[in-house]
């Protein structure tokens, strides 16, 4: 196998927490050691178990981990006003990083959008690599070692705004996810709402409007 980072994201489609990207580099002995510990798509995976698997990727793989909160999303959406930019402006930091201190032939993500997005936002540092989407690329064990550290990025994010503000926030997009933007809404006015949530998504006019 040939050393090479994966890409992957995790929070894109919900409503509220954070757009966490991670970037892992795996090589053939990381590869084997993850394939015995049983890394793969997080999706496939219970939110505890990322929590496990996730300290094995940190210990054991030079990774990188951009997470954007909410606040600092609905600014950059509002700026670049385009979900496929945005994530190649993320998927480029993680490459950038990873790519500052360690040689690689190629990065690979999920196919989003055109890999020319992703092109155009790297810097010096990861001008020269060689960019690979594929569907499904959750598939390679680089991919899906990143998707683990940015689900767990995410579910840690979640965690952390329950305990901030004593409300449940549900994942996802779910008719649960209205009632929460209701309860926080009573309690923080709906000014604030935009600190807990994606302010793009269809669900935010539709709460601001029904209170």
């Amino acid at each position: 196998m040939t050393k090479h980072i994966g890409v992957d994201e995790s929070g894109k489609g919900d409503f509220f927490g954070p757009l966490c990207i991670a970037g892992v580099l795996v090589d053939e002995k990381s590869k084997q050691l993850f394939e015995k510990l049983g890394i793969k798509d997080s999706k496939k995976i219970s939110d505890k178990k990322i929590l496990e698997l996730e300290k094995s990727i940190r210990a054991n793989a030079v990774h990188s981990i951009v997470l954007i909160s909410n606040g600092k999303y609905n600014e950059l959406y509002a700026k670049i006003k385009n979900l496929n930019k945005l994530l190649a402006w993320g998927h480029a930091r993680v490459i950038e990083n990873i790519c500052e201190n360690n040689a690689c032939d190629y990065a690979l993500s999920d196919k989003f959008g055109d890999e020319s997005l992703i092109k155009s936002a790297l810097m010096k540092n990861g001008r020269n690599i060689e960019l690979k989407q594929m569907v499904r690329a959750e598939s390679d064990m680089a991919v899906a070692a990143a998707s683990i550290l940015a689900r767990a990025a995410f579910v840690k994010k979640i965690a952390e705004m329950e305990n901030t503000y004593g409300i449940k926030f549900p994942k996802g997009c779910a008719p649960q996810v209205k009632d929460a933007a209701k309860e926080f809404i009573n309690k923080f006015g709906s000014e604030k709402l935009n600190e807990v949530c994606k302010t793009h998504f269809k669900t935010y006019s539709e709460v601001i409007k029904s209170v």
